[in-house]
């Protein structure tokens, strides 16, 4: 068993008094389309917790604000040979009037919640959005991921008695290359790789900045993940130092998987068109989640 310790740290500002009061002008930035399209799968249950939400990006120091679309929908279809042999279809609909959160359409004519079950064949995922007049696409394939072992709590500390550590204990699946999401709770996220570790039983520790009261129960998952989404959250983290989430108002822009389709002649080549700066923020991601719980002493 190797054991690593990651180090996953949120610094804070030492903030000086003085007398003067300092106007900065931050750049505007462009509004975009921001879709939050991770659906994190308990494969215990019978339905794919679909929820998509959609807003439009704000400036600095600004929330996004929710907005609604023309269209949400999912499909999803099995190819063999270049040749579709299974697919499906899930339309979407907005909660409630101005929420920007969609989920499978409850008052369709037929069921429009996706079973479980499709995600045992090789399907490839696609949610189109049909938002202000534009078009937009996304495409991902289920990601499956392992169990937690145990989660723990240490005594260890980097640079002051008030952190708390957290161990981790998971084993790597053998012979594939994986990628994994730790959600922490508080906005907190870690991405991690088995290039390291691959096949074995891997250990590592969280600190969290601060001390929990006595009775404290934290919620920890993994989720699965590909390379694509893994290269994605890892840079969303470094830049917006996951103080606010990865789906938030991010500090530089990252892309994600999403993409503006409205002028492409061929969905399937989507560089085919000389516009580098339309596009959406945001990703899409279908992915296993195993939960574990640890309580504070």
């Amino acid at each position: 068993m190797k054991r690593l310790l990651l180090f996953f740290l949120i610094f804070t500002s030492l903030l000086l008094s003085c007398e003067d009061v300092i106007d900065v002008d931050l750049p505007d930035q462009d509004t975009r389309l921001v879709v939050n399209g991770l659906i994190r799968v308990d494969i215990t249950e019978p339905y794919v917790p679909v929820e998509i939400s959609l807003s439009l990006s704000s400036n600095f120091f600004e929330e996004n604000v929710p907005t609604s679309a023309e269209s949400v929908l999912i499909t999803y279809e099995e190819i063999e040979d270049n040749v579709v042999i299974n697919q499906g279809s899930s339309t979407l609909a907005e909660t409630s009037p101005g929420s920007g959160v969609y989920v499978p359409d409850p008052n369709f004519s037929s069921d429009q919640r996706i079973p479980t079950t499709t995600l045992d064949r090789d399907y490839v995922y696609t949610l189109f959005i049909r938002h202000q007049g534009r078009l937009y696409l996304a495409q991902t394939k289920y990601v499956r991921t392992v169990p937690i072992n145990s989660v723990r709590e240490g005594t260890g500390t980097l640079f002051g008695d008030n952190e708390t550590e957290i161990i981790v204990n998971f084993t790597d699946q053998s012979n594939v290359d994986n990628f994994y999401l730790f959600d922490f709770g508080f906005g907190e996220y870690l991405v991690t790789e088995d290039e390291f570790y691959q096949g074995q039983e891997f250990e590592f520790s969280f600190f969290y900045e601060d001390s929990f009261e006595s009775g404290t129960v934290l919620d920890i998952s993994v989720m699965g993940s590909d390379q694509t989404f893994y290269n994605y959250m890892d840079q969303l983290i470094e830049q917006s130092g996951d103080i606010q989430g990865p789906f938030q108002t991010p500090v530089t822009t990252v892309r994600g998987n999403v993409f503006d389709v409205t002028d492409l002649d061929n969905i399937d080549v989507l560089d085919n068109v000389d516009q580098p700066e339309v596009f959406p923020l945001g990703y899409f991601a279908l992915v296993q989640e195993e939960k574990a719980q640890v309580t504070i002493n």
